[in-house]
């Protein structure tokens, strides 16, 4: 093997290297906003969940009414 092949093989892996290092780092940033989102999310799912059960407390009990019909 000569010295021109190995220096041009060295150079296509530090460049592979350097595409991989901007695609992890990329792929890395999606993943840290999208759990921002899931989190905020998550959290707005929960607080509205405790609103209806709230809601739902709150209402008053039916009456023992016959329905309109009769």
């Amino acid at each position: 093997m000569t010295d021109r092949t190995l220096a041009d093989r060295v150079e296509a892996l530090e460049m592979r290297l350097t595409y991989q290092d901007e695609t992890i780092e990329t792929l890395n940033q999606t993943v840290t906003a999208q759990w921002k989102q899931i989190d905020a999310l998550s959290r707005q799912v929960a607080e509205l969940s405790e609103r209806v059960r709230e809601a739902e407390a709150a209402r008053p009990a039916p009456a023992n009414e016959p329905p309109p019909h009769y």
